[in-house]
């Protein structure tokens, strides 16, 4: 504490070195879900192709299953059988004829291309290709075992599930999965002001968002979130407090971590033998953020023996401890589900309209932000700031759907200019 503040990159990558220890101390535990139920979990063993895929070699389109040297001479050939999605050919192709086929049939065999209908002329019981167009061995087929063999790894451990992960799980027949238990995230947060969010606030007071708030993006993020009661701005109550925080994989404390009369956090970690890795990053909003572990035993083993907890300060502030979230604490959660998906995410947009923020020099900003995400006509996306007052606007927050990343060396960017942009999820 009371260390030269590291800058954004420096903090992350500190926060990735630690990350990637991560992975490699901690193995999460494992458990069997439907496949139903897979979306956004972590495979904890790999996904194997139980037959070739495909199973058969198909057809991508509706037309004749030929041999393409035999086609590409332009001579009627006579349809000798028919097969659609779902049946299987009565019998190999003779020589010197064709086989109508379906979109997804299998291809008889001795066929080595599918001509497609738009392509030939059809008169009674023949098909002749039109010239001047040719064919060749493997047109519109998919071979037996072209995308995968029996046996075959296709989704590595550590493959966060999606819905295209959850298809490919379907057509190998898994019904369910295993996948590595959601690490188990507490959520403390701290102010006299805070009220419950069903309460009336009073001068001075205002509701809990930020519990909320922390949960959904633990939630998006992977992860099992356990909230709190807001703590009071005193010594006794975080330390009461912390004392029940502590089973837990990863701990988020908000608010209590400027510099304040009653900023009371840093010191109640420290009670509790904190190993504080960075207290601030030059950044706007989110530069009080906080980030250590503190000794515990049922943390990850780091290198000094002992199991530790991993801990974030965040500001408290709500536009604040989203940004320090997702900056962040996204990274360390990802790692201790035992996810290999890269976070923070990040894109390149084009801004739309000059943006003058002059703020104080030295602090890369993430101001709230619109951005199109439409890349329609050759161009890249459009991204504008959306205007706030300051990293307490909540409203501002829920008009964004991206933070806008301005460079600590940058005060003016163009309209058109090229920029970077924090993705929410």
């Amino acid at each position: 504490m009371g260390s030269e503040l590291l800058n954004y990159e420096q903090a992350a990558a500190k926060v990735s070195a630690y990350a990637r220890k991560l992975r490699h101390q901690v193995e999460p535990a494992s458990e069997i879900v439907e496949l139903s139920r897979a979306q956004g979990r972590v495979l904890s063993s790999p996904l194997v192709a139980d037959q070739d895929q495909p199973s058969f070699s198909r057809s991508t389109r509706d037309g004749y299953a030929c041999r393409a040297a035999e086609i590409s001479q332009h001579k009627p050939l006579p349809l000798v059988g028919s097969t659609h999605a779902g049946q299987s050919p009565s019998r190999p192709l003779p020589q010197a004829a064709v086989w109508e086929i379906m979109t997804g049939a299998p291809v008889p065999a001795g066929a080595d291309a599918v001509v497609m209908l738009e392509h030939v002329e059809k008169s009674g019981k023949t098909v002749r290709l039109l010239p001047p167009r040719t064919m060749d061995v493997g047109d519109n087929i998919v071979a037996q075992g072209a995308q995968a063999r029996r046996g075959e790894e296709l989704l590595p451990s550590g493959t966060t599930l999606g819905f295209a992960q959850v298809a490919l799980a379907a057509s190998c027949g898994s019904a369910s999965l295993s996948v590595y238990a959601r690490p188990r995230v507490t959520i403390l947060t701290t102010g006299d002001e805070l009220v419950p969010i069903e309460a009336a606030p009073g001068p001075g007071q205002i509701r809990n968002s930020n519990a909320s708030m922390l949960a959904e993006l633990v939630a998006n993020a992977g992860g099992e979130p356990t909230v709190l009661p807001a703590a009071a701005d005193t010594n006794q109550a975080l330390d009461k407090a912390l004392a029940k925080a502590l089973k837990a994989d990863m701990l988020l404390i908000s608010g209590g971590v400027s510099a304040g009369k009653f900023d009371l956090v840093e010191p109640a970690l420290a009670r509790l033998r904190a190993r504080f890795l960075f207290t601030g990053v030059r950044i706007q909003p989110g530069k009080p953020l906080v980030f250590g572990d503190l000794p515990w035993s049922t943390g990850a083993e780091s290198d000094d023996g002992v199991k530790r907890l991993p801990f974030f300060g965040l500001p408290g502030n709500p536009i604040s401890s989203a940004v320090t979230f997702l900056l962040f604490g996204a990274p360390v959660m990802t790692a201790l589900a035992g996810s290999h998906e890269p976070r923070p995410r990040f894109m390149l947009a084009q801004l739309a309209r000059d943006t003058d923020r002059r703020g104080k020099p030295g602090l890369t900003r993430f101001l709230p932000a619109l951005c199109d995400f439409n890349a329609s006509g050759g161009r890249v996306p459009l991204v504008e700031t959306v205007q706030w007052h300051g990293s307490g606007d909540l409203s501002a927050f829920a008009r964004s759907n991206c933070f806008l990343v301005v460079p600590e060396d940058a005060g003016f960017l163009a309209a058109g200019s090229t920029v970077r942009v924090l993705l929410f999820w």
